[in-house]
């Protein structure tokens, strides 16, 4: 299993920038992929995110040039950097990771942080 602490949400201005941080504990050494989703209210949870052990990135189209994504290997901590947000940033957003383990894979959810883009 793998438990998570998210800090950095909170209310912003449109243009805005906020730094979400994810920091992993338990069987880290399992995950395959580690990043963010979000969902925002009526709308179903999305892809923003990821980065698999190999280096591998990937970002939801609306994430592409203003958000990056990147990892602190030493303290198993991943942040979003997050620049120039849109009112339709406003969402829970949710560190996740996948972990392999006797051969089945399993995601794991973090208890998501509020982010509020204001117009």
């Amino acid at each position: 299993q793998v438990q998570f602490v998210e800090s950095g949400g909170g209310l912003v201005q449109a243009g805005g920038s906020l730094i979400l941080s994810c920091a992993a504990s338990g069987s880290t050494s399992s995950i395959t992929a580690i990043g963010w989703y979000r969902q925002a209210p009526g709308k179903e949870r999305e892809l923003v995110a990821t980065i698999t052990t190999g280096g591998r990135i990937n970002y939801a189209d609306s994430a592409k040039g203003r958000f990056t994504i990147s990892r602190d290997n030493a303290r198993n901590t991943i942040f979003l950097q997050m620049n120039d947000l849109k009112p339709a940033d406003t969402a829970v957003y949710y560190c996740y990771a996948d972990l392999l383990s006797s051969s089945r894979f399993r995601t794991y959810w973090g208890q998501g942080t509020q982010v509020t883009v204001s117009s």
